[in-house]
């Protein structure tokens, strides 16, 4: 039997995950100008409160280089301050401005609605995919 990349579970995961990404970033840009790494600084820092760019970059997918860049002109934006890590010396902490925790409660509720819109869309088969990603991104590497 031949393979076929459109059957391959991967590939799909993959294209799914692109698409509603594309989706989702298409709000937050249109809301705030951020692009998906920018983004997704803003959504750790929310959370995490004041870390390093190598902590972001080991939580959020991207490359240091992305994290960094975005960090920058999020900085530059006003929504992001930079400051010395409170252990090492040779690190930055990044954490959220005034501004910057302001811009995350508008993403937020943005946010939220996208989520329900998805398990909308996704109706009783929500919580099994939900499950099945669970066990997915738990799995070891």
């Amino acid at each position: 039997m031949p393979f076929h990349l459109d059957d391959f579970l991967p590939y799909r995961l993959s294209v799914a995950a692109t698409r509603i990404s594309r989706r989702f970033a298409a709000l937050y840009e249109a809301e705030a100008g951020l692009t998906i790494p920018e983004w997704r600084v803003l959504a750790h820092l929310d959370h995490s409160g004041s870390v390093s760019v190598r902590d972001i970059h080991a939580r959020v997918n991207l490359d240091k280089s992305m994290v960094s860049r975005a960090a920058s002109r999020l900085q530059e934006a006003g929504l992001v301050r930079k400051s010395e890590h409170g252990t090492d010396r040779r690190l930055v902490a990044l954490e959220l401005t005034s501004d910057g925790l302001a811009l995350m409660q508008r993403l937020e509720r943005i946010a939220e609605n996208f989520q329900a819109e998805l398990l909308a869309e996704l109706d009783e088969d929500a919580a099994g995919l939900s499950k099945a990603l669970d066990r997915l991104i738990e799995s070891k590497t």
